[in-house]
């Protein structure tokens, strides 16, 4: 990721957190406890009750890319002007700004 954007602040708002750890129930792969011991924790944004709205909002206001892999959010971000960063293959990212 450093190699896409420069060191990263990894910061999971409280309803990606709680929609990753419904994810993960019965998967493997997730690395939840990696993600944690390496990211900051935020309050969901005040104003919204979508997570994909809260992302976006948080993106437009502090110029972050946001991480993800849903086809929808992406469209949505870059719909409204936002960046993202997307997993190209197992150990390779893209930003799209």
């Amino acid at each position: 990721m450093s190699n896409v954007i420069g060191k990263p602040d990894l910061i999971v708002i409280d309803s990606v957190w709680k929609e990753l750890e419904g994810l993960s129930r019965g998967k493997r792969g997730l690395l939840l406890g990696l993600l944690e011991s390496r990211s900051e924790m935020m309050d969901d944004p005040p104003g919204e009750r979508h997570t994909d709205m809260m992302l976006i909002r948080l993106s437009k206001m502090n110029n972050w890319p946001v991480l993800t892999v849903d086809t929808r959010l992406k469209e949505k971000l870059s719909e409204s002007g936002c960046s993202y960063i997307e997993v190209v293959s197992d150990r390779m990212l893209r930003l799209v700004d």
